[in-house]
């Protein structure tokens, strides 16, 4: 199913965006190094009831999954990299964490997904890989507009990553977001220019560019869910939301302050 929004429903979608963004941010802000994953997770969970929200989490049961998933938020650290299932982890000094977070407001859906360094310990490759995220990221989102094929964006995803030196897997990727979590067109993070889906406005689509160091291939913990690089490597994954507009793209996940 591919939705097209509505402009009353693109106007639901900013509110559920910003609020993504900014409980994101917020858990940001409170992790540091002793904080346990599951602190997160409760954490994620006020945040979302305070908003009047509904976490699109806890309840899913994807056919890759073994679900229900059962928490809020997806906690990945260091060799994990998508569907990192909270756990009794205490985070250290120079963990590489990131945060994968969806979440469901008056009848529409936004997704987001953030890679930082915890605490104050330096971690180079990591900040290589977070960057490489975000800077494919962004030239994916240069490419968002009426007309662009999602080829067009897998395309500016593919180049960076693999201009960094980096693999990429291609069997999870961005999607079309709407009133449910994960919808039509599958965004691939590499693609063939002028293939695919025409972008039309009113089109929502979560862009996720994801890497490991030094592999393409991933592994699945005993919970079912966690998917780590296969070799142990650091891996990175950012993600926004973004709405195609008439005139070009807006970032809906972008937190209240980049503070």
């Amino acid at each position: 199913m591919i939705e097209i929004l509505s402009p009353s429903e693109l106007a639901r979608a900013r509110v559920t965006g910003r609020l993504v963004g900014d409980i994101l941010a917020e858990l940001r802000r409170r992790t540091r190094a002793g904080t346990n994953l599951l602190e997160i997770d409760a954490w994620t969970a006020q945040l979302i009831r305070e908003s009047g929200a509904q976490s699109c989490y806890v309840d899913y049961a994807p056919s890759f999954g073994r679900g229900p998933f059962g928490h809020y938020v997806c906690t990945s650290v260091d060799d994990a990299v998508l569907h990192g299932l909270p756990h009794d982890r205490v985070l250290a000094d120079g963990d590489l964490l990131t945060l994968d977070l969806a979440v469901l407001k008056d009848g529409v859906a936004a997704d987001a997904a953030i890679s930082f360094v915890v605490g104050e310990r330096p971690s180079p490759q990591a900040d290589v890989l977070i960057e490489a995220t975000r800077t494919a990221l962004a030239a994916a989102i240069a490419e968002v507009r009426p007309g662009a094929r999602i080829g067009d964006l897998s395309h500016a995803i593919g180049t960076v990553l693999t201009g960094a030196g980096f693999p990429v897997n291609t069997e999870f990727g961005g999607h079309g977001i709407g009133s449910t979590m994960h919808q039509d067109p599958h965004v691939p993070n590499t693609g063939r220019p002028g293939r695919g889906y025409t972008l039309r406005p009113g089109l929502l689509l979560a862009l996720e560019p994801w890497v490991m160091a030094d592999t393409d291939e991933l592994v699945t913990d005993a919970d079912g869910w966690t998917l780590r690089s296969a070799t142990g490597c650091l891996t990175a994954h950012t993600e926004h939301t973004v709405a195609v507009t008439e005139d070009g793209v807006e970032i809906l996940t972008l937190p209240t302050s980049t503070d």
